[in-house]
Formats: structure tokens, C-alpha cells, sequence
């Protein structure tokens, strides 16, 4: 499994680690997918535990401009080389698209393909119409393509 984002915004760059922001809802809504709090646990942990669960992190954009954090703003938008990526997993049955930015990208990157794509509800906080417990169900749809 593979969950793709969009581009870390300013609090996880400044971090150099993804999903950053203290209310983003990330870590909480994997750590429902994987049957295990995470939360409280340090980053190189939760780390850790996604690959143990055989999930990888990635971003569906390689490189843009963008004013503050919000997907909106992003402008010259380089696609990152997700079919070199794919490649190199011949295990990989599915990708979560964590928002719509990335899910709008990322498919148009990756083109044509067998893998599962799965469009999540995006994780950040800029994204309140759904409660926290309504994308906990919507992400709970990755477990079936976990090891």
C-alpha cells in the first residue's frame, strides 16, 4: 500500500518530516487503518510502524511554488515520477490519494493502471466537512489491501 499526499506544507517542510502540523489528522486516521495508536509515538516510530504494515509514504508532486500551506496555491506544479516509482514495488496492489489535489495529480501521473486507486478524504485541518470519525470510516477501506 502506498499513501500519496499532495506536497507537505510549511510546518512538515520545516520539520523535514510529513504530516507535521499538530492538527493534522494523518497519523490518527493511518493509525485507525493499522489497528494501532500511533499518535503519541515518535516520528522515526510511526515510521516504523507503517512499514511494518506495509505501507509507504510519498508525495504525487515533485516541485511547485505555493503561498503558505493550502493545496489551492499551488502553481507550476511538477509531477512527481510516480510510474518510476511503481516499478520498483511489484508488490503494490493499491494507492491512497490522501485529498483531492493529490488524487487529481497523482492519476494523471500515473495514467492508466491495475493498481487499486483509492481517493481519501484529505487528513488536514483546511478540510473540516467531514468529522474526524466520518474519514476514519472512509480510510478504514485500506485495510483490505494491507499484507
Amino acid at each position: 500500500m502506498l499513501i500519496l499526499g499532495s506536497l507537505p506544507g510549511e510546518a512538515s517542510l520545516a520539520a523535514g518530516r510529513y504530516y507535521a502540523h499538530p492538527q493534522n489528522q494523518f497519523w490518527r486516521l493511518v493509525g485507525g487503518v493499522i489497528g494501532r495508536d500511533i499518535v503519541a509515538l515518535d516520528y522515526e516510530t510511526r515510521l516504523t510502524a507503517l512499514l511494518c504494515a506495509s505501507i509507504g509514504l510519498w508525495d504525487t508532486v515533485a516541485s511547485a511554488r505555493r503561498a503558505g500551506s493550502l493545496d489551492g496555491a499551488l502553481r507550476e506544479v511538477e509531477q512527481a515520477a510516480l510510474p518510476a516509482l511503481v516499478a520498483t514495488l511489484p508488490r503494490l496492489r493499491a494507492i491512497g490519494f490522501n485529498g483531492a489535489t493529490a488524487a487529481r495529480v497523482g492519476r494523471r501521473a500515473l495514467g492508466p493502471t491495475a493498481l487499486t486507486l483509492i481517493d481519501l478524504p484529505s487528513s488536514s485541518p483546511a478540510h473540516a466537512r467531514l468529522t474526524l470519525s466520518e474519514k476514519a470510516e472512509r480510510w478504514k477501506s485500506l485495510r483490505g489491501f494491507l499484507d
